[in-house]
């Protein structure tokens, strides 16, 4: 159970980062990288459009790689679930009338 909330915080922090990363992105080549296109900095221009987009795509391959992942850590417990789904079925079995056939009332008159 905790392996499952371990990876949920994993994966809720990984999407609220590939979100800022995407916002920070300009698609017409602006963004954080028209900032620094001025003046000379340590990353330059097209360096950081370059690190924009390796962190997406890594961002997006950890968020695909723990969603898998989260199949696996997801807590089952199959001894009573199994029990359960019993329990269900002869509570609607006991709860449940069978169908009679339909028989019109005579004293009704069809028009």
């Amino acid at each position: 159970m905790t392996a499952y909330y371990f990876v949920s915080v994993l994966i809720l922090i990984a999407c609220i980062l590939l979100i800022l990363v995407v916002l920070v992105q300009n698609s017409k080549g602006g963004g954080l990288a028209s900032n620094f296109s001025s003046s000379n900095q340590f990353m330059g221009v097209r360096k950081t459009a370059d690190f924009l987009e390796k962190t997406t795509w890594t961002l997006a391959i950890i968020l695909l790689s723990l969603s898998l992942l989260s199949i696996f850590v997801i807590p089952r417990n199959r001894a009573t679930a199994g029990k359960a789904d019993t329990e269900l079925r002869q509570s609607i079995d006991e709860k449940a009338t069978p169908v009679q056939d339909f028989k019109p009332n005579p004293s009704e008159k069809k028009k």
